[in-house]
């Protein structure tokens, strides 16, 4: 049985302003987790998901585009209510931020160019390998022999210069979600996924240390949604190739 979600009143000093949940993201084009529209609309299954959320506590979703490197500072702001934005749970960012239970679990993948020759983590060896920096996906090259390591500061251009990086050959290959690169390949017949890592990449909202109330009515609005088919009827209209991971 889900807990009760907390009634409107309760929810009055529960964010830094009454009513809304300030959330810190990025305008980096990630469909089809999160993007922006031509029209300047937010969607993806996080925005969406966070819709659903904010609706069942009766608050309303502003979101605030960041740059990366400021997630686990801006909280310390109070300026904003939460991180939402592809964040992997790690032990380090659990050192200074809380994160609610998972809304999903997600795969890692390499992205070449066609006719590269990469097919495998071995063919990487003596290849330059670009990613976010200080993400989980540039870290797992560490683990891979041979290769080296590119990282690419966080903006919300980032994709876009990787992938310029890759076509160019200023990067041998590319590693991020694999949701994002399943549709990069799509978008472009150059490319291709060379291989998937099948980490299964638990991510979740970082709420602040400071506000574990927040914490637990987030995780009560994510049991609800699980428990009624809501995330799994958004992970199907989003995903729709990935199974559901959560039955």
């Amino acid at each position: 049985m889900c807990p009760p979600l907390p009634t409107a009143e309760s929810l009055t000093s529960l964010t830094v302003e009454p009513g809304i949940l300030h959330i810190a993201t990025s305008d980096f084009d990630a469909r089809p987790m999160s993007f922006l529209t031509a029209e300047g609309h937010r969607t993806g299954y996080e925005p969406e998901l966070a819709r659903h959320l904010c609706q069942q506590l009766g608050l309303t979703p502003v979101w605030h585009n960041l740059p990366m490197f400021e997630f686990y500072t801006c909280l310390s702001t109070g300026k904003y209510d939460v991180v939402w934005f592809n964040q992997a749970i790690t032990p380090d960012r659990q050192q200074v931020v809380d994160f609610t239970e998972p809304y999903g679990l997600f795969d890692e993948a390499v992205l070449v160019k066609k006719s590269s020759g990469i097919a495998t983590v071995a063919d990487l060896a003596n290849k330059r390998v670009g990613g976010l920096a200080d993400s989980t996906n540039i870290a797992l090259v560490e683990g891979f022999p041979g290769a080296k390591a590119v990282p690419f500061p966080g903006s919300d251009q980032v994709l876009p210069e990787m992938l310029s990086a890759l076509r160019a050959g200023d990067i041998d290959a590319l590693i991020d979600d694999e949701l994002v690169l399943v549709v990069a390949a799509e978008e472009d017949d150059s490319l291709e996924l060379a291989f998937s890592l099948p980490t299964r990449v638990p991510f979740a909202i970082a709420t602040p240390k400071v506000n574990p109330t927040l914490n637990a009515t987030l995780n009560a609005a994510i049991a609800a949604a699980l428990a009624d088919g809501t995330m799994a009827q958004l992970w199907a209209e989003w995903i729709p190739w990935k199974p559901f991971p959560f039955t």
